[in-house]
């Protein structure tokens, strides 16, 4: 729904580079132009970190899917995160992980409802642009979370982590779990999935480690975040590659249709899983020994970061702009190159702390 507040326009304009900075309602608002410059997310301007958190806004939560239980964790944090900021938060978003226009369509809702921020995991980096930058236009602040768009097409990006620290561990994972040996395939969401792809690719580097001269990557395969299509996909790499020896599945929704398709097969204990999963998720197949170890970062650290991140942008407290600093909850956070801000290092869970974990 439209803002109970009243946009007003203030009397001072400042400018600022790539990002568009929002109006807020009450006590005063500032405005900034959208300016890019080579594609990339430069800003000109100066934050002030000792601006008041503005309160009173609306941040609405786009999330590549709404009810994957990943984006649930994740999402729910947010909203506490907005609340206690004083702020209004709302989420939207397809039901689908590959329904790429309806993601458009819902950011162009939050446009014409003129919101503050948003805070968007994209299922595509560039077919979001146009409607993000339009967003942008109408001094909407952009924040990405687990998956980008173009850097352009928003302010600040919320890494999970490194895409390298993500790729190559959990080939790393895999290798010690198989001895260094045989054959391996991938099993990732949609193909158009901006996360996915970068780490892959650091997947693919690391592979080529002497080390790993032994082992062979045979097949990336796509559950497109369904299920259905990943426990499938999963029943096809084996059929495909009956000497399969390990499958790393970089995506919640696919490590835990992987893991039940394996659980309940000849391969069980055989063919080595690991990837990113939830421990609620996973919790059941580390027990019964179908999955030695996966990893994550904590989804619910993710939201309650993109949250915060989004009313600093509004509240001028941060720009975007490599090497500024802010603060969240009790961690202090450096905003890297293009914008993104790293959550941290991944979480190991295997048997030995899987209940530590409750998400």
């Amino acid at each position: 729904m439209p803002r109970s507040t009243i946009r007003r326009a203030g009397t001072a304009l400042a400018a600022v580079t790539s990002l568009a900075l929002a109006v807020t309602a009450c006590g005063g608002t500032s405005k900034e132009d959208v300016k890019s410059s080579g594609g990339s997310n430069v800003t000109a301007g100066k934050a002030d970190p000792n601006a008041a958190t503005k309160k009173g806004l609306t941040v609405g939560f786009l999330p590549k899917q709404v009810n994957n239980p990943y984006f649930t964790t994740a999402d729910k944090s947010g909203e506490a995160a907005v609340k206690e900021l004083g702020s209004t938060y709302k989420e939207v978003g397809p039901s689908s992980a590959t329904d790429t226009s309806g993601q458009v369509n819902y950011v162009n809702t939050l446009t014409q409802q003129q919101v503050d921020a948003i805070a968007v995991s994209a299922q595509d980096p560039g077919a979001l642009c146009p409607a993000l930058k339009q967003a942008m236009s109408n001094n909407i602040k952009i924040v990405t979370y687990d998956s980008d768009t173009n850097p352009e097409c928003r302010n600040a990006f919320i890494s999970q982590a490194s895409g390298e620290d993500l790729g190559r561990t959990e080939v790393q994972l895999l290798a010690e779990q198989i001895g260094y040996k045989g054959e391996i395939a991938i099993l990732s969401a949609a193909q158009t999935a901006t996360n996915q792809n970068a780490w892959i690719e650091f997947m693919k580097a690391e592979l080529k480690d002497p080390k790993y001269k032994d082992m062979k990557l045979v097949k990336v395969a796509y559950g497109n975040d369904d299920a259905q299509q990943s426990f499938q996909q999963t029943q096809g790499l084996l059929q495909e590659y009956p000497n399969l020896k390990g499958i790393i599945s970089p995506t919640t929704v696919g490590i835990k249709a992987a893991a039940q398709y394996l659980s309940g097969s000849k391969y069980k204990g055989k063919v080595k899983l690991t990837g990113l999963g939830t421990p609620n998720d996973m919790r059941k197949y580390v027990k019964n020994g179908t999955v030695d170890a996966f990893e994550l970062w904590d989804p619910a650290k993710l939201g309650d970061l993109a949250a915060r991140t989004a009313i600093a942008l509004v509240s001028g407290q941060i720009t975007g702009k490599e090497g500024e600093t802010f603060k969240a909850g009790d961690t202090t956070y450096t905003i890297g190159k293009d914008g993104v801000i790293s959550l941290g290092k991944p979480t190991v869970f295997d048997a030995k702390n899987i209940d530590q974990f409750n998400f």
